[in-house]
């Protein structure tokens, strides 16, 4: 999603640190691709924050399922024969 000038100027500013190489990679895919590093990084969070969503809602859903012991599910598996 491209910024457009008056959402530039409402952008808040941070500093981030990454790791040499992985700011590489940004700096190199936003030059292939003529975008902005904080048009990726923001559509990474973005993504990141949508998953959570998923996950907490798919959570909320499942919190009612009657869980089962690890220990019996291992044992499952053995008397299948995949452990």
């Amino acid at each position: 999603m491209m910024l457009d000038s008056k959402a530039m100027k409402e952008a808040n500013r941070t500093t981030v640190y990454f790791e040499p190489r992985l700011y590489r990679a940004l700096k190199l895919k936003a030059a292939s691709t003529d975008r902005r590093l904080s048009e990726l990084v923001n559509e990474a969070v973005r993504l990141a924050l949508r998953e959570d969503a998923i996950d907490l809602e798919t959570a909320r859903q499942r919190r009612r399922e009657k869980g089962r012991p690890f220990e019996a599910f291992l044992k499952e598996l053995k008397r299948d024969g995949l452990l």
